[in-house]
């Protein structure tokens, strides 16, 4: 199985960077958001981002993690893993929050994000962040912030690595055997 890096450690700093700019644009600053990031690298990346914006802002955003382990649909497919850790210890409610992801692919993580997020609180708006939208949604979810569209066939996958637990960024695009 051949990989080919579709981005490299500098095009995912230039990429979270641009992001950042983007999220405290299209909400006038950054006073009134939180950012949460999807376990396993939707969190670290929502970390990146955070330090980001902060570094942009000078104000200190609050910054969580959910795992979505028991609202996924497609348990009996995937099977059940280990659930991850859920971290939210601060009040949305009435904040714009920001659900950070790696790869964006049919709609179905987002979707089980939104449900879990709402057994924590109710945010006056979500919007949705992700590294990579490679496409072929089966839900009318779209991604406010993008840091790369990969157009891909349903005979290939991107594979996220991140240094936090990867040991090296960057981003590929490998077929896999149907």
């Amino acid at each position: 199985m051949q990989e080919k890096i579709i981005l490299g450690k500098e095009e995912i700093r230039r990429s979270l960077a641009r992001i950042a700019h983007e999220i405290v644009e299209k909400n006038k600053g950054a006073s009134n958001i939180a950012l949460i990031g999807i376990w396993t690298r939707g969190a670290f990346l929502s970390k990146r981002l955070r330090n980001l914006i902060e570094k942009i802002e000078g104000v200190t955003v609050p910054a969580g993690v959910l795992d979505i382990t028991f609202y996924r649909d497609d348990l009996k497919i995937r099977g059940l893993k280990q659930p991850g850790r859920t971290s939210i210890d601060f009040n949305f409610e009435g904040k714009t929050v920001i659900l950070v992801d790696d790869v964006l692919y049919t709609g179905r993580t987002a979707r089980a994000a939104l449900n879990a997020l709402m057994d924590y609180g109710r945010p006056s708006r979500v919007q949705l962040a992700v590294l990579v939208d490679r496409g072929h949604r089966e839900l009318p979810i779209k991604p406010d912030f993008v840091g790369k569209n990969i157009p891909t066939s349903k005979n290939e996958e991107i594979r996220v690595y991140l240094e936090e637990i990867d040991g090296k960024d960057s981003v590929v695009i490998r077929s896999v055997e149907e």
